[in-house]
């Protein structure tokens, strides 16, 4: 059985916090955590992680492009060079993420990360799709072409997913037939979450009743707070067991609601995501379209060219991770469940993926704390980068 042993690291995992470690993988799990010296003789592999954070791979359910591609090009090459910038982020697994757009397009999308799949997946792992749309609100639409939205229907998700797996999907739950297409999308394995909604707390609780517990980029192109009828953001604070999705960079969430949303809901449910775009990875000035929407990224921001509505962000996860500890003085250790772990456990990976422990994948990622860049990945045991 192949061994690599990773020395000198610094621990960050689910209620951990251990300098100067030695991680030991073998069969691409790990197999020991230890402070102790480690023989390094026989090893396939020894990386000196030089006293930097080593976290759990990063876990990204909501995220559309990298590198000027976006999951719904047509173009087969661009699931490829997506999950390549991933990797490069420090993510090893991620839910391509779906635009509004039209069935065969998504057929298409669907088809491209098959090909991906049945190429080994060579960066990171994608495990399944994110439909975002076309099943939502569309006075909610931010980013989101409104000529593609219609109801919500079991029998595309189905079509999409004899393609390849479904994972996720955000709509608006107060749509005709939401509260019912909840339990429909459990029936075939498919989180339902909502998003890109109008919805009042009686909507949202509907579908909750029918299993419902996630928030598509919670506050974000949903109802607002408010004394007379909380809407879906008072249902985030008040309804604890929502798996609320937060975009971390600071644009999309002013860093007061960062504080307040860590600080006041419970870390379990919370999950960190990027919602990145094709421009992540691109410098200012770089204009795209989106769904058919032209889009241009200026100031490190993503906004439509019309009515400069937010268009997603260009976040790393690491970057947002130490968003959020600058913020709030969170112990990393507390905050490090967000970017991973709940995810795993809410897909149904939890016994495998999430953490820096004996037995778990060694889905791993070194993080440089100056940079917060990440300077080793590893995937499944196997250095990536």
């Amino acid at each position: 059985m192949q061994k690599t042993i990773i020395k000198n690291a610094h621990v960050i995992s689910p209620g951990v916090d251990v300098e100067n470690a030695t991680v030991v993988v073998e069969g691409g799990r790990i197999a020991r955590v230890t402070t102790a010296k480690v023989p390094e003789k026989g090893a396939k592999a020894v990386f000196d992680a030089k006293g930097h954070y080593l976290m759990p791979g990063f876990i990204d359910v909501h995220t559309h492009g990298a590198l000027t591609y976006d999951f719904c090009d047509a173009d087969p090459k661009a699931i490829f060079e997506i999950a390549r910038g991933k990797l490069e982020e420090g993510v090893t697994s991620f839910l391509p993420t779906t635009l509004t757009v039209s069935h065969d397009e998504l057929a298409t999308a669907a088809k491209n990360l098959k090909a991906y799949a049945d190429a080994g997946m060579p960066y990171a792992k994608t495990p399944g799709i994110h439909l975002e749309g076309p099943f939502i609100n569309v006075k909610c639409c931010g980013a989101q072409n409104p000529e593609y939205v219609r109801k919500p229907d079991i029998a595309e998700v189905k079509a999409i997913a004899k393609i390849f797996p479904v994972r996720q999907i955000s709509y608006a739950v107060e749509t005709e037939g939401g509260a019912a297409f909840a339990k429909q999308c459990f029936k075939i394995g498919v989180v339902p979450s909502c998003g890109h909604t109008g919805a009042k707390l009686a909507d949202l609780m509907k579908a909750y009743k029918n299993g419902l517990r996630h928030m598509t980029h919670f506050c974000n192109q949903m109802t607002p707070l408010h004394h007379r009828e909380i809407g879906m953001v008072g249902a985030g604070f008040l309804v604890e067991d929502l798996n609320t999705e937060v975009i971390c960079d600071k644009i999309h969430l002013c860093p007061d609601m960062l504080k307040l949303i860590f600080t006041r809901r419970s870390l379990a449910h919370i999950q960190m995501i990027t919602d990145s775009l094709r421009c992540s990875h691109c410098k200012d000035g770089y204009a795209f379209t989106m769904g058919g929407l032209e889009v241009k990224l200026e100031n490190g921001e993503a906004r439509l060219v019309k009515g400069g509505n937010l268009a997603g962000s260009t976040l790393w996860m690491g970057m947002g991770l130490k968003n959020v500890h600058d913020v709030t003085g969170i112990p990393l250790k507390d905050l490090v469940r967000t970017t991973s772990w709940n995810q795993a456990i809410e897909q149904g990976w939890g016994n495998d993926l999430g953490k820096v422990e004996k037995g778990f994948v060694a889905d791993l990622v070194a993080i440089n704390p100056r940079s917060w860049k990440p300077s080793a990945v590893f995937v499944d045991g196997e250095r990536k980068i």
